[in-house]
Order: C-alpha cells, then sequence, then structure tokens
C-alpha cells in the first residue's frame, strides 16, 4: 500500500480489501463445491448463500457463473444472456464465477476462473497463464497516465499477439473496467437487473459529474473513455478468449494524483488466487 496515503485513506483501503478477500474466498470455496451437473443458476445461488451467511447483505450485482463455451462469452448478443442459465458443468469444463458483494459498505467487484477436475488443461492453463502479462501492462500504463482508450487498446493488441479475441469487449459498453465508490452500509438493499440500487445511483452519479468535467466511471474502447486515468478505486476484467474458452480476472486498481509513479497506482492487494498461482509457477 502507497506509503503517501493518510490515516483515513489507508483505513478506507483496508475496507475496500477486507470486501474484496472476501469475495474471493467466497469464489474458492463455492468452486471447490462444484461438480458434474451443477448448473450455473446453482453456482450463483451457492455464492448468494455463502455471502449471506457471512453478513452480506448488498451487491454492486449479484454474482454470475459461467461454463463451458459461456466462459467465452459465445453467441452472446443481448445482457440477458449474461445471467446464470441451466448450463450443467462437466468434467473438463472451463468456468467463471463473477461476484460483486458489498461487505460494511465497501464494494468488490472479482472474477474466478477455473476448469473442473484435476486436469492437466492446457489451454486453460495457457489462458490464466498469458493473464498476467495483461496485470502488468495495466498497472505500468496507468503509472505513464497514457488514456484509458489508449491503454484498452493496447491490451486488445497484446491479446491479438497472444492469439486472443477481447471477450470484455462483449460486456456492455464493451468496458474492460469500472469505478467502484463506498456505499451507505445498509442491513438490506434492493437490486434492479441483478445490480444493486446504491452501485447503480453511484455509478450514475459518477457518469453525470464525469460528463460534466470530461471523464467517464466506464474504462471502454470509445472516445468518452479518451482521458488519463481518474484517481479512485477502479474493478478491472481484462478477458481472454479462445475456441469456446474464456479466462480472466478482476481485482481492485487503486489510482492516486500522486507525482510519484510506484503511488500513482497500484493493485490493491497482491495476495490473491491468480496472483498466487503465477508466483507458484515462476
Amino acid at each position: 500500500m502507497a506509503s503517501a496515503l493518510t490515516g483515513e485513506q489507508a483505513a478506507e483501503l483496508r475496507g475496500f480489501s477486507s470486501a474484496q478477500r472476501l469475495a474471493y474466498e467466497c469464489a474458492e470455496a463455492v468452486a471447490a463445491r462444484l461438480r458434474p451437473g451443477v448448473t450455473e443458476r446453482e453456482a450463483a445461488r451457492m455464492q448468494r448463500d455463502w455471502l449471506r451467511a457471512r453478513g452480506v447483505r448488498d451487491w454492486f450485482h449479484l454474482p454470475f457463473a459461467w461454463f463451458g463455451d459461456r466462459t467465452a462469452f459465445t453467441g452472446f448478443r443481448i445482457p440477458l444472456q449474461f445471467f446464470p442459465t441451466n448450463r450443467r458443468l462437466e468434467e473438463g469444463m472451463p468456468f467463471i464465477l463473477d461476484l460483486a458483494p458489498v461487505h460494511r459498505g465497501f464494494p468488490a467487484d472479482v472474477g474466478y476462473s477455473g476448469c473442473l477436475g484435476p486436469g492437466p488443461h492446457p489451454l486453460h492453463d495457457k489462458l490464466l497463464a498469458d493473464l498476467q502479462a495483461h496485470r502488468e501492462l495495466l498497472l505500468r500504463e496507468v503509472r505513464e497516465r497514457r488514456p484509458l482508450r489508449e491503454i484498452y487498446e493496447n491490451v486488445d493488441r497484446l491479446m491479438v499477439r497472444q492469439g486472443y479475441e477481447n471477450r470484455h469487449r462483449a460486456y456492455p459498453f464493451g468496458v474492460i473496467a469500472h469505478k467502484i465508490d463506498r456505499v451507505s452500509d445498509r442491513r438490506w438493499s434492493p437490486h434492479v437487473l441483478g445490480f444493486g440500487t446504491q452501485a447503480l445511483k453511484g455509478l450514475a452519479s459518477d457518469a453525470l459529474h464525469g460528463h460534466r468535467d470530461g471523464w467517464s466511471p466506464l474504462w471502454s474502447p470509445y472516445r468518452f473513455s479518451d482521458h488519463p486515468p481518474r484517481p479512485g478505486l477502479w474493478a478491472v476484467e481484462p478477458h481472454l478468449g479462445f475456441r469456446g474458452t474464456g479466462a480472466k480476472f478482476e481485482e481492485i486498481l487503486v489510482v492516486t494524483d500522486s507525482g510519484d509513479p510506484a503511488e500513482s497506482a497500484f493493485w490493491l492487494d497482491d495476495d490473491l488466487p491468480h496472483v498466487r498461482r503465477w508466483a507458484k509457477g515462476a
């Protein structure tokens, strides 16, 4: 964590880090319980139940689960296709769990990629390994204060060199990331189309202020993202696809207004499943 942070800022980041770790703990716990025949809807419900048992009552968005070629968003055309289905998991099939709980007023948004069974799973393993270069590129170019749109294009170019398709382009507005902010700590908050109303209000407020000041809370390939990184917390999710197999990570990138490159941007936590995997394979 950067040294230039005030005590209040450091405490705030600890809250976000705790929420993110809780979300990843949930993803790992549910992934360990997945078996052949489990449906996406059942996997999403398992995530909700696990988090609710640990005090989560609000969501940035409700949990998603994608199995098989749905991990690469094959044939996705409309937002409703992102919601969990009755697709059943099979041995050797890739899966992605995507969950965004709000814990004590701190949102997290994480993505966890896996493959059912002991393996080997050479294609999926390669996708996961190749994501490391994207994490490094994103941090480096944010520290260089390149426009978000330019960084997005450079992520695209890296994917092409690696031989993959950009699957985050299939998300609404083609986003690779979105800004997140603290919300009120409530016992329960309604959601609309799977998204918590507090989170939607926060994004709408950021979009309104950003439009006035020349920035956007959505990191996309479009003109409205043609600006330098905005200080704040960004949930970043590069998503690779290859012939019906997809893999991604999603985690929080902290951007500050510091003039010191190391303090101007940093990943909130380096003790996460995909980072540990890369360290183990190094």
